[in-house]
C-alpha cells in the first residue's frame, strides 16, 4: 500500500514539474500592448542639444549602453558610442544592453521614433517583449523623450551584435509569471522647466536620474521597490570586481542621524559630485552625473532635504563578499 501512494506521488509530483516547466517555456516570448506615444524626432539644434546633455549627463545612457572596455572613460564623463554588449551578471541571469546607435542591422536604424518612445515610456520592446525595468524613464516629459531620441538619431552608427538575455531557472521563470511592462503612474507632463525648485529636482530624481532606482531597496529579481525611498541599503556588485566585492547605496534621507549627507550644504552636494569617482567599485554613475549643470544639482539637492527622514544606517558602502 506504502509503495503504491508513493508511486502515485512520485507521479503527481512529475506531472506538476513538467507542466511547470512546459507552461515557463512558452511563455519565454509573452507579448504585451501598449500605446504608441505621439513623439516625432526633431532636428531642432536646441532639441538636439538637450538630447545630448541628457544622454551623456543626468539619464546616463552610456553607463549601460556603452562598448566593454570603456568604463573609465564613462566613469570620467567622456563622450563615447553607445553600441551595448555589457554583462549584468544579476540573481536572474545575465542582461546585455541593446545597441541604441542608428545602426540599421544591429542598432535603432529601422525602428520608428514611436516605438523607441514605447519601449522608453511603458517598457515594451519592439517585438512586443516587457522590457526589463532598468531605464525608468516612464514619467518623462514629452519634450525630454523627444530630445533624447532626436539625440540618438544623431549618433555615429556602430555595427555590434548583441548577445540575446541568458536568463537561468528563476530568471525564466520570473519571466514567465511576473515580468510586466511598468508604465508612467499618471499622465507625463509635456515639458518640464529648468529651474533650481523642488519640484523640478523630484523630477530629475525620480524620472530622469533615477536616483530613487539606486538608493532604495529593491528586489534584485524582479526590480520591485521594497524599502523607503531615499533610505540606502541597495546591494549591488563592484562594477569593476563583481566576484569579491559588493557596494550598498547610502541613505540619502535627511534623517540626523543616519542620513550621509545631513548637515551638507547645497555647495558641498555640488561639489562633490563635481569630484566624480573616487571609490573604484563604486557602481553610481559618477562619469555622467558630473556633467550635470548646477541648476539641476541644486535641484536635487534641494529636493533631497524634503523627503521623509528615515532612520537607516548603511555602515559600509563598498565591502568583500564573504567567501
Amino acid at each position: 500500500m506504502l509503495k503504491k501512494i508513493l508511486k502515485w506521488t512520485g507521479l503527481i509530483l512529475l506531472f506538476i514539474i513538467v507542466g511547470v516547466s512546459v507552461i515557463v517555456l512558452l511563455n519565454q516570448n509573452k507579448k504585451f500592448e501598449a500605446p504608441y506615444p505621439a513623439i516625432k524626432a526633431s532636428t531642432d539644434s536646441a532639441v538636439l542639444a538637450r538630447g545630448k546633455y541628457l544622454v551623456y549627463g543626468p539619464a546616463h545612457c552610456a553607463d549601460c549602453h556603452s562598448k566593454p572596455g570603456t568604463e573609465e572613460l564613462v566613469d570620467k564623463g567622456q563622450e563615447v558610442d553607445l553600441p551595448g554588449g555589457r554583462d549584468f551578471a544579476l540573481p536572474i541571469g545575465h542582461i546585455y544592453p541593446k545597441n541604441i546607435t542608428p545602426d540599421k542591422e544591429t542598432g535603432i536604424g529601422n525602428l520608428s521614433d514611436e516605438t523607441i518612445a514605447r519601449s522608453l515610456r511603458y517598457g515594451v520592446g519592439h517585438d512586443g517583449r516587457a522590457i526589463f525595468d532598468f531605464m525608468p524613464f516612464y514619467n518623462i516629459s514629452d519634450a525630454d523623450l523627444t530630445a533624447i531620441i532626436s539625440y540618438i538619431r544623431t549618433i555615429k552608427p556602430v555595427k555590434n551584435v548583441i548577445p540575446k538575455n541568458n536568463m537561468n531557472v528563476l530568471g525564466m521563470v520570473i519571466k514567465a509569471f511576473m515580468l510586466k511592462p511598468v508604465g508612467p503612474t499618471g499622465t507625463p507632463p509635456k515639458s518640464v522647466q529648468p529651474d533650481t525648485t523642488v519640484d523640478y529636482g523630484r523630477y530629475m530624481a525620480m524620472s530622469v536620474a533615477n536616483c530613487v532606482g539606486c538608493h532604495t531597496m529593491r528586489d534584485l529579481k524582479t526590480g520591485a521597490f521594497i524599502g523607503e525611498p531615499f533610505a540606502g541599503g541597495f546591494k549591488m556588485e563592484s562594477v569593476v570586481d563583481p566576484e569579491h566585492y559588493e557596494c550598498e547605496s547610502p541613505n540619502l534621507t535627511p534623517d540626523k542621524e543616519t542620513g550621509r549627507i545631513y548637515g551638507w550644504t547645497e555647495e558641498m552636494f555640488v561639489k562633490r559630485i563635481r569630484q566624480g569617482k573616487i571609490i573604484k567599485h563604486s557602481p553610481m554613475p559618477w562619469g555622467p552625473f558630473s556633467r550635470m549643470s548646477d541648476l539641476e544639482l541644486k535641484a536635487i539637492y534641494k529636493f533631497l532635504q524634503t523627503v521623509k527622514p528615515v532612520h537607516n544606517k548603511v555602515e559600509l558602502t563598498v565591502y568583500e563578499k564573504k567567501s
